[in-house]
């Protein structure tokens, strides 16, 4: 039941984010076109995360490649999770709950989701030297990829940028 943002225009020329299950976008390729990959981190970004957050060391920076699922409850949530964790062609890396109450989500304005760092370990891969390139996926509830768009990212990333990383 995980979702995928797309974007549209309404006909006023309003942009707007909606939600579109993975199953429905492969049974419609014009909507499967719309749907937002996130695009990989930007240099600049890079660099400065890694200086900011990382003190210079380069091997810390992993999301480069990065995408979303959006779920509608924790439970769809936990699903995708236990799913992705017994997939033998996916080795987790490292999961941050940034949902769990004693997280302090002061640290990310609020911001909440559960971050998996993973590589995809297949023949293809071994074979295309990828097998250790490692991915994130950012599993996250409804509410908070609402207000993940242009200008919640401007607002994250002025906060970001007061605190230095």
């Amino acid at each position: 039941n995980g979702c995928f943002m797309v974007k549209h225009a309404t006909p006023e020329g309003a942009r707007v984010v909606d939600l579109v299950r993975w199953e429905d976008a492969m049974q419609d390729e014009q909507l499967a076109g719309r749907i937002k990959w996130a695009e990989l981190k930007r240099h600049q970004r890079a660099i400065e995360k890694v200086m900011r957050s990382y003190k210079g060391r380069v091997s810390r920076l992993v999301d480069i490649c990065r995408q979303s699922i959006v779920f509608q409850t924790t439970e769809d949530l936990c699903r995708c999770l236990e799913l992705i964790a017994d997939d033998d062609d996916i080795k987790l890396c490292a999961i941050k709950n940034r949902l769990t109450p004693a997280y302090d989500a002061r640290a990310t304005a609020g911001y909440r989701d559960v971050n998996l760092n993973l590589c995809i370990v297949t023949e293809d891969t071994h074979r295309l030297g990828l097998s250790a390139h490692v991915c994130e996926v950012q599993l996250l509830l409804k509410p908070f990829a609402l207000v993940k768009n242009d200008a919640g990212h401007k607002r994250y990333v002025a906060f970001r940028n007061a605190r230095g990383q």
